[in-house]
């Protein structure tokens, strides 16, 4: 076997480039070299010669009774010193030794070379990594990147972005460390394999790792919603009755999931099952708070749900965390009243619906020119009554004998107070975000142990 044989195997082996993509390589590198030293008039064929282990080059000149080209013709005398048979017109081939190509010309062909197995190098990598996508992958921190961390894996290296980081987590130079692939890029310099540690679906391939039941598909995660390095919710349903999903992800002793919490640095993680009815599952969401009752309003895919009063600190959460992951999980807005505050609510709005119904006119109607409640409308002139959508003169009438047999009280009650002066009706409607920023000292105050269940663990 010719040492140019031997070295085509062997890096066909070594680097895992196709031999025949080498060897198309070698004749273009080689068919260069030949048009740089002789120009491109030339008329060449290139090939290589599996018996003799070669690269064979041969030119090509037609048979002329005048030659004007000696590059691309030869004179009949001349064909027939080669072959007896030659005749005018005809095309011959002559043999041209790839050593006297010169130095420039081999210098050329190397480059080629190189720069083609590179390229041939790099889309093998691409398309490796390409497959590998939603897969983990485990390499070493190499270097600081102004964008993120550069991490070898081997064959090629990976960026890390700061923002697909788990906040507050340090790295140095030669750390192993593992992370969920998300993206590859080609780059004139090589594949970009691009990773994250705080993508939800890097929990959900851990889980499956850690868990035999996720990784056969017994137990299904339906949904991860993660304050990365901080706290995180994972909803788990079970396709088989006797296989418990929270038990199974959780673990003897929590062996499974604290292996999955150790991974990521000590983020907590609350396993909660999964239901097909929203009110149900938006309750396991918001363990450990209890919950008192849940309105759905489908057609805005809004949650309106009411806890104990003591129970407010644990729906919300450290910083509002606890109802955030749970709208995350949900997808749906969560908007979170205690008992006396909902009380109060409705007391405000009793009778709303029967002055609706009187005026023949939708309560969304009310609601939507700032009449949430009986007394605002009592408050109000019939002139501004008339700026409710669908009111008329008429309408206005009926409602003011409907509120008197309603709240007879209450209406001359506002007779008598008609001449002092009246402050502005106060939308009193409190949101989540709302009870987050009044809650948020006390919400600071409370204990590890009345803010959350132990990981992993779901409220009874």
């Amino acid at each position: 076997m010719s040492e140019l044989k031997k070295a085509i195997d062997q890096i066909s082996k070594d680097r895992g480039i196709d031999r025949d993509l080498l060897i198309d390589t070698l004749e273009e590198a080689v068919r260069s070299a030949v048009a740089r030293k002789y120009g491109e008039t030339m008329d060449i064929e290139v090939s290589f010669n599996e018996e003799l282990g070669e690269i064979e080059v041969f030119e090509f000149k037609i048979v002329v009774e005048d030659v004007h080209d000696p590059i691309s013709e030869i004179s009949l005398e001349a064909a027939t010193a080669h072959d007896p048979n030659a005749q005018l017109d005809d095309e011959m081939g002559f043999p041209l030794k790839v050593e006297d190509l010169g130095r420039i010309a081999a210098q050329s062909a190397k480059q080629v070379i190189i720069q083609r197995m590179r390229d041939a190098e790099q889309e093998i990598i691409y398309e490796e990594y390409k497959d590998r996508v939603s897969e983990i992958a485990s390499g070493i921190i190499q270097r600081r990147d102004r964008t993120g961390w550069i991490i070898n894996l081997g064959r090629t290296e990976a960026l890390l972005p700061k923002d697909e980081q788990i906040p507050r987590e340090r790295y140095k130079r030669g750390d192993r460390v593992q992370a969920y692939i998300i993206d590859v890029l080609k780059e004139s310099r090589g594949p970009q394999v691009v990773v994250s540690r705080s993508h939800p679906d890097y929990m959900i391939e851990l889980f499956k790792r850690e868990v035999p039941e996720v990784a056969d598909g017994t137990v299904k995660i339906m949904g991860v919603s993660r304050d990365p390095g901080l706290r995180a919710k994972v909803a788990v349903m079970s396709r088989e009755r006797d296989v418990d999903p929270v038990g199974a992800c959780v673990g003897i002793r929590g062996s499974r999931i604290q292996n999955v919490v150790q991974e990521l640095k000590g983020e907590r993680i609350d396993i909660v099952v999964w239901s097909p009815d929203i009110a149900m599952y938006a309750q396991h969401a918001l363990s450990p708070a209890l919950i008192s009752r849940i309105t759905v309003d489908e057609e805005e895919e809004t949650l309106e749900v009411v806890c104990p009063d003591d129970q407010l600190s644990l729906a919300i959460g450290r910083k509002g965390q606890n109802v955030k992951l749970a709208a995350k999980l949900l997808g749906w807005k969560i908007d979170i009243f205690t008992n006396s505050r909902y009380g109060e609510l409705n007391a405000e709005r009793k009778g709303m619906d029967q002055v609706a119904a009187v005026a023949e006119i939708s309560m969304e109607n009310f609601f939507a020119a700032g009449y949430e409640s009986i007394d605002s409308i009592i408050q109000a002139s019939d002139e501004e009554l008339l700026s409710i959508k669908d009111m008329t003169e008429s309408k206005v009438g009926d409602i003011r004998v409907a509120i008197n047999m309603l709240a007879p009280d209450l209406f001359e009650a506002d007779k008598d107070d008609s001449e002092e002066p009246q402050e502005a009706p106060v939308d009193e409607t409190e949101t989540a975000d709302e009870v987050v920023e009044e809650t948020a000292e006390t919400v600071e105050e409370e204990t590890e142990e009345s803010d959350t269940p132990a990981d992993g663990e779901e409220s009874k």
